[in-house]
């Protein structure tokens, strides 16, 4: 069996989103924080790049794009609530 890039891409974003998942239950990450969401979004792209240049399936696709959308928004929203926070003279933890 080869393995071709976009199945390496494939299992690296599989595996990044089981440990940010993985992560979250043990509590080592938070679910706001910019690096859980930043796993998944990477995550998202390395199984939607699998997906494009392997064999595509489309709800899998249609899952890794909710994935993404869901996860940048996520961040966007950290950075404009961690934004707000520090106007606010509080401190502001990324993680």
């Amino acid at each position: 069996m080869t393995f071709e890039w976009h199945d390496w891409a494939g299992y690296i974003g599989v595996a990044l989103v089981l440990l940010a998942f993985l992560l979250l239950q043990v509590r080592k990450l938070h679910g706001t924080g910019l690096i859980y969401q930043l796993m998944n979004v990477l995550g998202a792209i390395g199984v939607m790049m699998s997906l494009l240049a392997g064999t595509f399936n489309t709800p899998a696709f249609i899952m890794q794009v909710a994935w993404l959308l869901i996860g940048a928004y996520g961040i966007a929203r950290g950075f404009k609530v961690r934004r707000e926070a520090r106007a606010a003279g509080h401190k502001v933890d990324l993680w």
